[in-house]
């Protein structure tokens, strides 16, 4: 087989489709990948640091107010579209799965327009605008949350979950804590801001250093690379607490998320589908900043299962954060609660449902 995978831009759209990659080479070592993204996007390295063949267009965002900048975006289009052709005419895929981002705009709509079977994967409850255009296009709409359907045509819709789920169900705990600085079989905190960080979060965190330092419980802080500098200028302000690591970025997030018991950060798809494939209690920070406000929506699915808190980013403050984490990480109980409303979200399947629905649209596509 020769499939071609292109998203982009964050985490949310690069990770799930490693782990669908991941997946099709354990099931078939011998099919051949392109993946295509953007030089400037989180998928430049990751892509890259995977040996992966790596081909890249460049395409930006619509802003969402008049501005010639979107003129520019609808030239850039149209230069990818030719461009993407061109790398689907000597590539020859079997298959085109676009997992979401700006750059599966022109790569899948070539794909389309080259007859080439075409599959999307949304990730979150609310589809963004290129997912939605894209949408006419191709066969199938793979989704991740029930309430994404209204938003498709109903005979394209196939619900999947999201293939990071499978990376990460059944994961063991392989001492991870113990490498950055912190105790086992201690409850444990994950606090993280995304792939990129959060300001807004680290602000939080950091205002809660002190009292942390005094809690029977730790905690392991993600800054965000572009934060981390001046996190730990703050950090050695306050004074470093042994129960508190501090780190810019993890890479091996599946085997640090099997030895935590709750996990804080926003509420993207993708950090979804690895709570809920363990049965992780949260406490979720959805970005404002997002379109549709579409991570207010991801997390209420979970709150509304009683899987997790929300706390919105208007409302947070270092005395909040403390009080939630105190709720789920003091009260037994409660976690083991919260944990099993998870783990009933959680789809860890999902690398194989999507599997499935590459063959059926290659085995389509040859008859």
């Amino acid at each position: 087989m020769k499939i071609i995978v292109s998203g982009g831009g964050t985490g949310g759209h690069v990770y799930p489709a490693l782990a669908l990659i991941r997946t099709i080479k354990e099931k078939h070592p011998d099919t051949t990948f392109l993946y295509i993204g953007t030089e400037k996007g989180l998928e430049a390295n990751i892509i890259r640091r995977e040996n992966l063949p790596f081909e890249t267009v460049e395409i930006t965002g619509f802003k969402r107010s008049l501005s010639f900048e979107n003129i520019k975006t609808i030239i850039r289009f149209f230069k990818g579209v030719r461009r993407s052709k061109q790398i689907i005419k000597e590539f020859k895929p079997d298959v085109v799965i676009g997992t979401g981002g700006y750059v599966s705009a022109p790569v899948v709509y070539a794909a389309a327009k080259k007859k080439v079977p075409a599959v999307i994967h949304e990730q979150n409850s609310v589809p963004g605008l290129t997912n939605k255009f894209l949408s006419r296009y191709v066969q199938k709409v793979a989704i991740c949350f029930e309430s994404a359907k209204e938003f498709f045509p109903a005979q394209k819709v196939i619900l999947t979950g999201n293939p990071r789920a499978s990376e990460v169900a059944g994961k063991e705990g392989r001492g991870e804590l113990a490498r950055l600085g912190l105790k086992e079989n201690i409850p444990t905190a994950l606090i993280t801001g995304g792939s990129r960080g959060a300001r807004p979060i680290n602000e939080a965190v950091i205002k809660s250093l002190a009292q942390l330092a005094n809690k029977p419980y730790q905690v392991l802080y993600i800054t965000g690379e572009v934060h981390f500098d001046d996190v730990k200028k703050e950090v050695a302000l306050i004074g470093d607490s042994p129960n508190v690591a501090v780190v810019p970025f993890i890479h091996n997030m599946e085997e640090v998320l099997a030895e935590i018991d709750v996990v804080v950060g926003r509420a993207g798809a993708t950090s979804l589908a690895e709570i809920t494939a363990l049965g992780l209690p949260s406490i979720l920070i959805p970005s404002p900043y997002v379109t549709n406000n579409h991570q207010e929506k991801n997390a209420s699915v979970l709150t509304s299962a009683g899987a997790a808190i929300m706390l919105p980013e208007k409302d947070l403050s270092g005395q909040k954060l403390i009080a939630a984490l105190d709720d789920i990480l003091l009260d037994d109980k409660k976690r083991k609660n919260m944990g099993e409303a998870s783990m009933k979200l959680g789809m860890p399947d999902a690398s194989d449902r999507l599997y499935n629905v590459l063959l059926d649209m290659i085995e389509r596509g040859r008859n």
